[in-house]
């Protein structure tokens, strides 16, 4: 992936390098492999008096397992989980070099917030302190603008889920964020990360007539807090949502703001969560963008797997593109030509995205994304090998942000995405040509 994306070629003695540590591994798992034949050798005598050598045996070593995955989960796991979690808990407390706090009304964290800014966290801090004010977005659209509401809530205020939804949906109330053209609900990554190039794409659109609403929901990074918790990004993207769509359904329907909802990697998993299914999402919301979504998307999946015959899996059509659409680039929207009407639902996914296309089911099962004509940075000489695949997918998850825009896990410029689904009144291509124009 890597090489396709514009990254240089591995180093002449990268094939030695690598060589010499499967050989070190193999060479631990074979020493792994004998002490556990041997533990359970020494388990399985006394029981060889009264079952088969093979049956004891089998029986020894499963004792051996039990007993060393007990202490593993009980000492190893929960200590190195705990140590982990102190450690993120730290570097929460600390600001970015250059993010300072808000000074205006509009952003959680300033001095006329309920959210102080020491409780937001180093991801919740950087949200609020970047991104341009009125008068930078006046200069960059060409029309005046307002000051962009921005609120967070942070796991220093409360590790309640539903407190902090409320505490949002407080900030939400005290900012007017309900009386603006759009708002947002954002659910972060595994920290609270929320991409800065998505939010500050909806308020260049919209001349920050925005609100964009998020909160942290956990300590760890997304893969840390994926194996930890996987159900917590859902529980904090069900309870943000659920509250928002509380408050907003209370106002007169010709007075409500746009609702969208976006999510990024963990964050979509968050974002699609509060969905029983595409329809609901039709009828809760006036727009949806999903980033990046990870194969255990329950709903992302669903529809991608049935899709209509004919597409594929790395660019699916689900139902004529009357709802969802999925997309590479912004051209793709244009796919299929059919009506799009109603609440727009934008999937994006990178052909080498391995975020994307990781499963389980690699290890066993070729997927139909390596059985199609590749996607136009994945190579045409990749093979799917029991296993190997599995294991070579998941270790360009590790790397896969640290790649140019438009590759693995790393998206461009949103501006037009959200043009696609939420355009504002009277708004033409032209004007997008124009605002991405500025922008770049």
């Amino acid at each position: 992936m890597h090489a396709l994306a514009g990254k240089p070629a591995p180093g002449r003695w990268a094939p030695l390098v690598v060589a010499l540590v499967c050989a070190v591994l193999l060479s631990a798992f074979v020493a792994v492999g004998r002490l556990l034949h041997a533990a359970g050798q020494l388990l399985s005598r006394p029981l060889r008096r009264v079952v088969p050598t093979a049956l004891a045996t089998l029986l020894g070593i499963a004792v051996v397992l039990l007993v060393l995955g007990a202490i593993a989960d009980r000492f190893v796991v929960a200590t190195a989980f705990s140590a982990v979690d102190s450690s993120f808990d730290s570097a929460n407390n600390g600001t970015r070099v250059g993010i300072e706090a808000p000074d205006v009304p509009q952003r959680s964290g300033s001095p006329a917030s309920w959210s102080p800014w020491d409780e937001l966290g180093v991801e919740g801090r950087s949200f609020v302190g970047l991104g341009a004010d009125a008068e930078e977005l006046t200069d960059i659209v060409g029309a005046t603008a307002l000051e962009p509401i921005r609120v967070y809530a942070g796991l220093d205020s409360s590790e309640d889920l539903d407190e902090l939804a409320e505490l949002v949906v407080a900030e939400l109330d005290r900012t007017g964020a309900f009386g603006r053209a759009v708002l947002c609900v954002a659910v972060p990554t595994g920290r609270g990360w929320v991409n800065p190039a998505v939010a500050q794409a909806l308020e260049f659109l919209y001349a920050g007539d925005s609100a964009i609403a998020s909160m942290q929901y956990s300590y760890l990074p997304s893969p840390l807090s994926f194996l930890v918790d996987p159900e917590r990004a859902k529980d904090a993207g069900r309870a943000l949502f659920d509250a928002v769509y509380e408050r907003w359904s209370e106002l007169p329907e010709g007075d409500r703001p746009l609702l969208v909802i976006s999510g990024e990697s963990l964050g979509s998993t968050g974002a699609q969560a509060p969905f029983s299914g595409l329809e609901d999402i039709r009828v809760r919301t006036d727009g949806a963008l999903f980033i990046g979504p990870p194969d255990s998307n329950t709903l992302w999946r669903d529809l991608v797997e049935r899709r209509d015959r004919g597409s594929s899996q790395i660019l699916p059509v689900y139902d004529a593109g009357s709802t969802a659409r999925f997309a590479s680039s912004p051209g793709d929207l244009d796919l299929p030509a059919g009506a799009w009407d109603g609440t727009r639902v934008v999937f994006l996914q990178n052909p080498s995205d391995p975020i994307v296309w990781w499963s389980p089911q690699l290890a066993w099962q070729r997927p139909d994304w390596l059985r199609e004509e590749r996607g136009d940075d994945v190579s045409t000489a990749m093979r799917w090998y029991p296993v190997v695949t599995f294991l070579q997918v998941a270790a360009d998850m590790a790397v896969s942000a640290d790649v140019p825009a438009g590759h693995g896990h790393r998206y461009g410029n949103f501006v037009e995405y959200w043009a696609a689904i939420i355009p504002p009144k009277g708004w033409t291509a032209d004007d997008t040509e124009r605002l991405v124009a500025v922008i770049d």
